[in-house]
């Protein structure tokens, strides 16, 4: 076991950890205990409490982040074959940066401080997910020194910007949603200051949930990351 804490850097909404983030945590430590073939499945159970002392446990059957008694987040193995239509076509940087022009969340963001995409988090990572074409967003992302070890970037970082790319490829202003489950797989890591491209796709919706994708790809066009996400509808009342 050992202890964790979600500094209010890393938030999402304002009352909670990012999901993208958190996931990342539990997801990392499950990933250390895995063979090649299997990734880990991270769900979401409750907002993630900030600035308090939460419990990581992990073993090659799972994770487990605690608040006390309360369960914050769990880890499962699932074969590496669900992430095989993660994969999304590349764009070059030139469109991916064109497409930030058009980020939605500059205008109107239902959570502003978030850690991988809320324009007011002067200390996020800055992502702005613009639209490409129908289902589908894109945006660079030039990761500092302070998310890295040894010039390349934490695992954990990856998980984080995993995550807005596909919401932002929901109607969010429609159907505020938060993070409920994510399944990553991290290939490779990119070093500090180099120009990545992130994307997102679309991928369906069932009541509450809605279903993504996305893709990181490093400077070379190389795939570091893919993730599948489950997003849950919400008032965001609640969460800020």
């Amino acid at each position: 076991m050992s202890f964790v804490q979600v500094a209010r850097r890393f938030q999402g909404p304002d009352r909670s950890g990012n999901g993208g983030y958190v996931a990342g945590l539990v997801g990392t430590a499950l990933a250390a205990q895995l063979p090649d073939a299997q990734v880990p499945k991270v769900t979401l159970r409750v907002p993630p409490p900030m600035d308090r002392d939460l419990s990581l446990t992990a073993e090659a059957a799972g994770a487990r982040l605690t608040d006390g008694d309360a369960l914050v987040a769990d880890g499962v193995p699932v074969d590496g074959g669900f992430l095989a239509d993660a994969t999304i076509d590349p764009v070059s940087a030139e469109e991916a940066r064109a497409a930030e022009a058009a980020y939605r969340g500059l205008r109107n963001h239902p959570f502003p401080n978030c850690f991988v995409c809320g324009p007011s988090n002067a200390g996020g990572l800055q992502l702005r997910p613009g639209p490409i074409d129908e289902g589908r967003t894109a945006c660079t992302w030039t990761p500092g020194a302070d998310l890295a070890t040894e010039g390349l970037v934490d695992e954990l970082f990856l998980w984080a910007a995993l995550d807005c790319p596909g919401g932002w490829t929901i109607d969010l202003d429609g159907r505020p949603s938060v993070l409920g489950q994510l399944t990553a797989c991290i290939d490779a890591r990119p070093q500090v200051g180099e120009e990545c491209v992130a994307l997102g796709r679309y991928l369906g919706e069932d009541g509450r949930k809605t279903f993504t994708a996305s893709t990181l790809y490093d400077a070379d066009g190389r795939v570091l990351a893919r993730a599948k996400h489950t997003w849950i509808l919400v008032d965001p009342a609640l969460f800020n």
